[in-house]
């Protein structure tokens, strides 16, 4: 499988062989914002081919791609391995193929226009999180405690140890998030914040009992709606891990409302999400047990909120989101009593 290394190296000829039908021509521009890969949109004339594609490359920094080569193994890999064998909505993959140290890859994507990016800043009506927690069970349910998946090579598993050593990660990142925002961190929101770190260790090895595929970052950013708002799609598959499903539901619900929403909206988010898993063959599974999960998963809001500000390239609307995010959060650990249950 041939890895092409940037936009200008994706000619007819690439593509004709990638694609296995004939392009005549092909045009390219940028999309997204391209942090830790690179994505164009492709106008293809030829014969037998879409014509349109998304492009997903290696990010442009060379530099940057050996620290990055497991999260790009990750999203080929999600293509490749386990797409076929769960329903969540996701763009097909027409090509992938990944270097052999990872480096340097190339997804080939159905490009979901007219579908709409969410908004992270804005958040989402009660129709829009509706449809992502029903597609987000999509991810979950049919390969809800599969053991099957624990034998994956490339898998991302947190042990004890690597629970130990993120707990020590991560306090150290919520001491820069603090400083970072100074002044525009409530009191309250700073105190819940160490206090996740405080039990950080023994939060992401908790309740190993169900288990199943994690998205990782399953927010608006990373979710196309159709424009009626009815169904969504889900993208970025650089963090998928293996861990408690639930995780994905209290991060996005977390993080997509403003707390007086949420407190109107997410028991009926809850029950749709596991309403879904059941359509999807999970059993032995109630919706109390399901909303308890919910209250235990919530610690992922501060979790991936704080390492990506920390780690991530810094940006005006980034700090305004991740702001946010930690706000809206740390309010649903308070509400939800979810230290009480580490």
């Amino acid at each position: 499988m041939s890895v092409v290394d940037g936009p200008g190296d994706l000619t007819p000829e690439w593509l004709t062989g990638a694609l296995g039908a004939t392009v005549g021509s092909v045009s390219w521009e940028p999309v997204g914002s391209g942090q830790i890969g690179a994505c164009y949109r492709l106008d293809i004339e030829g014969d037998g081919v879409p014509a349109r594609l998304i492009a997903k490359l290696a990010a442009p920094d060379v530099a940057a791609r050996a620290f990055l080569a497991p999260v790009y193994r990750n999203e080929v890999c999600f293509y490749r391995e386990l797409a076929g064998t769960v329903a969540v909505r996701t763009p097909a993959c027409h090509y992938s193929a990944l270097a052999e140290d990872a480096t340097t890859f190339v997804l080939l994507l159905e490009d979901l226009s007219p579908a709409v990016q969410g908004d992270q800043l804005a958040g989402c009506t009660p129709e829009q999180g509706l449809a992502a927690v029903v597609n987000l069970a999509g991810l979950h349910g049919p390969r809800w405690c599969d053991p099957a998946l624990r034998e994956l090579p490339w898998m991302n598993v947190v042990g004890p140890e690597d629970a130990v050593t993120l707990g020590e990660v991560f306090r150290p990142a919520v001491d820069t998030f603090v400083e970072r925002f100074t002044g525009r961190l409530g009191e309250e929101d700073v105190r819940t914040l160490y206090d996740v770190a405080d039990r950080m260790a023994a939060w992401v090895v908790g309740r190993p009992e169900r288990f199943g595929l994690v998205h990782g970052d399953y927010r608006l950013d990373n979710l196309l709606f159709d424009p009626d708002g009815k169904s969504a799609a889900a993208v970025d598959w650089q963090t998928l891990s293996l861990g408690h499903p639930v995780r994905d539901l209290a991060y996005f619900v977390g993080t997509s409302m403003d707390p007086p929403e949420r407190r109107r909206h997410e028991r009926a988010l809850v029950e749709a999400y596991h309403a879904a898993l059941l359509a999807h063959g999970v059993a032995d599974y109630t919706g109390e047990e399901c909303f308890e999960d919910y209250r235990f998963a919530a610690a992922q809001g501060p979790l991936i909120t704080v390492l990506g500000c920390a780690y991530g390239a810094r940006t005006e609307r980034g700090d305004r989101m991740f702001l946010a995010m930690a706000a809206r959060s740390c309010a649903a650990i308070r509400d939800l009593g979810t230290l009480d249950l580490v």
